[in-house]
């Protein structure tokens, strides 16, 4: 069963079970989301393979709950809500201040930043949460192997990425650059 935690305003917010169904709600979720912003048609594909491949981690290395949350930007490249713990209040209210929330109990104290900087906001920001506190580790795959290629996903397609540890878990977060 999906959690929606919040998806008014300028953030969208969502707890998944740790469970294989999760990856697809995950993905309509996301997509609807930007398709509900006007944003599908400049961030639709690529955020929904990059939570896609996220969600999947999540799923594969750890057994609660799975947090996604969106931040768009607003019209001057800015983001327009409070960010979950990103370069701030440590927080994953999101833009109403609803309290706290799956994503802030799995990683909101925004302490760690693994590459890039989140402190400069332009674009459309993601966010994986999930109750492991252990950050991911970027393999290098080989061509007939089955997994390892999410975070080389992440870190090629993404304008900046990182993750941060909370008191209950971990987030892995990324921005992708507005078009332009």
């Amino acid at each position: 069963m999906i959690g929606v935690i919040d998806t008014e305003g300028d953030c969208a917010e969502w707890a998944f079970p740790a469970a294989p169904g999760s990856v697809r709600s995950a993905r309509h979720a996301v997509r609807d989301a930007l398709r509900g912003w006007e944003l599908d048609e400049v961030f639709g594909d690529v955020t929904v393979l990059l939570v896609s491949e996220l969600v999947t981690n999540s799923l594969r290395y750890a057994s609660g709950p799975i947090g996604v949350r969106l931040v768009r930007p607003s019209p001057d490249g800015a983001y327009a809500g409070a960010l979950g713990g990103i370069g701030g209040t440590g927080s994953a209210g999101g833009s109403g201040g609803s309290g706290r929330s799956a994503l802030a109990d799995a990683g909101g104290d925004g302490s760690e930043s693994v590459t890039g900087s989140p402190s400069a906001h332009h674009g459309l920001l993601v966010e994986v949460s999930d109750p492991l506190p252990d950050p991911p580790t970027e393999r290098s795959a080989g061509p007939d192997d089955e997994g390892g290629r999410g975070l080389q996903l992440v870190a090629c397609s993404a304008r900046r990425w990182g993750t941060r540890r909370g008191k209950n878990g971990k987030t892995v977060w990324f921005e992708l650059a507005l078009p332009g």
